[in-house]
């Protein structure tokens, strides 16, 4: 497993604009497909988006598509999410997901993934 760490939540109105990062820690990061899910309040978990191990191929939900951008830099053992044009709706704490995966596959099952971060809130106001 990997250790991941997210960070660049906050507090938004609605039509602005956030980057979230999930940092993790060990060698093997590009070892890992990654992923983005949310949860607001009173909601299961939802898929956001997934990144295959090189960047290469990425998944979107279809309430983010053209929205929200999912990259990684693989140097510096990071996944980002941008996170535009946000709506009220898009209000949930996001979680980033790790897990071994072949090189080009992307995952947008949350089972499918052992390595999660403790989460970062986002709030969009309208």
């Amino acid at each position: 497993q990997v250790q991941l760490v997210e960070s660049g939540g906050g507090l938004v109105q609605a039509g602005g604009s956030l980057r979230l990062s999930c940092a993790a820690s060990g060698r093997t990061f590009s070892s890992y497909a990654m992923g983005w899910f949310r949860q607001a309040p009173g909601k299961e978990r939802e898929f956001v988006a997934a990144i295959n191990r090189g960047g290469e191929n990425t998944k979107y939900a279809d309430s983010v598509k053209g929205r929200f951008t999912i990259s990684r830099d693989n140097a510096r053992n990071t996944v980002y999410l941008q996170l535009n044009n946000l709506k009220p709706d898009d209000t949930a704490v996001y979680y980033c997901a790790g897990t071994s995966a072949g090189y080009m596959v992307t995952i947008t099952t949350a089972p499918q993934y052992d390595s999660w971060g403790q989460g970062t809130q986002v709030t969009v106001s309208s």
